[in-house]
């Protein structure tokens, strides 16, 4: 049985590939409390990278949609309206799977453009794994989501800050940066805060979906059903990965309510709007 250390060694980065730890993983009676502890924390690096990069992502394009939503008129406000709808009315469950399937297709349907010289076609074999497919999925996704909540607070822009910028000579993209987008993000941020931790959560989803890990790069769940299946006991890899999540959306409630302290610097302590997380149950 080896010692926690080497499971940290040996299993540290092992969820980044093969080339970044044992070859082999765990066997039956081999596996420790440390290797799945070690293991599944290790996993979690790819359920971070899916919610940094979606939210990072997520966040420019919300802003860029839900300023095009509040035109209300027009072509642009058209395809923002519908993009919304499509994605907050699909279960992400199932853009997951029509993501894939279409990755998968997108070669087929389009076929081969031969040049004489040379063959064109679309290259989807990396849209296929699940690094950059399912985690363009959870991009646009939680886009739809963010830039709904964005829409609204835009609407709840008091119109005496946008008149009192008018009276000041500040018109388009300098009013938005100066006073609208500010207001908009402090109105916004709590309701924010709640759909990054429901995306962070909803990265477990990646493991149930079509796209595959890649050289048992795997995220925690991965490596949970792995555990609970050599063991046949789910009651210790399960909660391992609970208690991950738990520590995470810890960390998220702290870096976003310190975002959230620093957006209202301005106001008195005691009328500072406070986070209040509230978890959601069914998307």
């Amino acid at each position: 049985m080896r010692s926690c250390w080497e499971s940290l060694t040996d299993y540290g980065l092992r969820a980044l590939g093969r080339d970044f730890g044992a070859q082999l993983l765990p066997k039956g009676a081999d596996i420790s409390l440390c290797d799945q502890v070690v293991l599944i924390g290790s996993g979690m690096l790819w359920n971070i990278y899916f919610a940094a990069m979606a939210v990072a992502f997520g966040f420019v394009l919300a802003t860029l949609v839900a300023v095009a939503r509040s035109r209300e008129t027009g072509w642009l406000a058209g395809l923002a309206k519908g993009f919304i709808f499509v994605f907050r009315g699909s279960p992400l469950f199932i853009q997951f799977f029509f993501a894939y399937e279409l990755f998968q297709l997108l070669p087929k349907l389009t076929g081969t453009l031969n040049l004489g010289f040379m063959e064109l076609t679309v290259e989807t074999r990396w849209l296929t794994r699940a690094w950059l497919g399912a985690l363009l999925v959870l991009i646009l996704n939680t886009t739809a989501y963010s830039a709904e909540i964005f829409y609204g607070a835009l609407r709840s822009v008091p119109k005496g800050d946008v008149e009192a910028a008018d009276a000041y000579g500040m018109h388009g993209w300098k009013r938005f940066k100066r006073i609208t987008w500010p207001i908009m993000l402090r109105l916004a941020w709590p309701s924010y805060t709640n759909e990054a931790i429901f995306l962070f959560h909803a990265t477990a989803l990646v493991f149930f979906s079509g796209f595959p890990a890649w050289q048992q790069s795997g995220d925690a769940l991965y490596y949970a059903r792995y555990f609970a299946e050599q063991t046949f006991n789910p009651f210790v890899a399960y909660p391992i990965i609970a208690a991950y999540f738990v520590l995470a959306t810890l960390g998220i409630i702290a870096l976003f309510g310190a975002v959230n302290r620093r957006l209202n610097r301005h106001l008195p302590g005691e009328v500072r709007p406070k986070l209040r997380i509230r978890p959601q149950i069914v998307r």
